[in-house]
């Protein structure tokens, strides 16, 4: 029996970076799987702290929610580190490539494709609007579903930002993750986890706001 919860929150913080403006933020790393298996969610500013986390887990791959740098600018390094492969939508090669620009993703997350680790699966939901290439990760087995900055407690992720759309985000929300029961726990790229049916109770209040 593994040790290890099969979900593992890690809070990273540094400097979020696009189209010149720069802030301070905090991000969630989920590490997902058991003993001696891992992948992890969004590589996010701090390798070193990272790979402590995973101790001596085989990292089976580094799996982006969305190119953003915040989420994003860890990954090369903990790959180089691990030898590990990292997984990213296509949609979003350019924003990847703002952050990386001479190094590619090792392989494209597509939808309805199925990862696994540490006997864990995870489901991949395209859910773009905060990013043209935005993904969440499924894994019905525990119940829990990683969105990134698809969705939060709050409402939607932001969609200001160059390649972010409002009406597009909300479709996403409404069909590929409100689907989903319940009580799955959304665990989300910053701040507290909540669920799918709070989500689904406000979701026409946010749509009708356009938040």
């Amino acid at each position: 029996m593994s040790s290890q919860s099969p979900v593992q929150r890690l809070r990273t913080s540094g400097i979020f970076s696009l189209e010149g403006a720069e802030s301070e933020v905090e991000n969630n790393v989920w590490i997902v799987g058991d003993d001696e298996t891992a992948v992890v969610i969004d590589a996010a500013h701090d390798h070193e702290r990272i790979a402590r986390g995973l101790g001596d887990r085989e990292l089976m791959a580094i799996v982006c929610t969305h190119g953003h740098s915040d989420h994003v600018n860890a990954a090369v390094d903990l790959a180089d580190l691990t030898d590990s492969p990292i997984l990213l939508h296509p949609d979003d090669a350019e924003l990847w490539h703002q952050v990386h620009p001479y190094r590619e993703p090792d392989a494209p997350l597509l939808h309805g494709e199925v990862l696994s680790a540490g006997g864990i699966e995870l489901t991949v939901l395209h859910t773009p609007g905060h990013t043209p290439g935005g993904v969440s990760l499924y894994a019905p087995e525990l119940g829990v579903v990683f969105t990134g900055d698809t969705l939060f407690p709050g409402g939607p992720g932001a969609t200001g930002q160059p390649a972010s759309d409002f009406p597009t985000i909300i479709t996403s929300i409404r069909d590929q993750l409100t689907v989903l029961p319940g009580d799955t726990v959304v665990h989300p790229g910053h701040g507290e986890s909540s669920t799918i049916a709070e989500a689904a109770a406000r979701l026409e209040g946010w749509a009708d706001r356009g938040f």
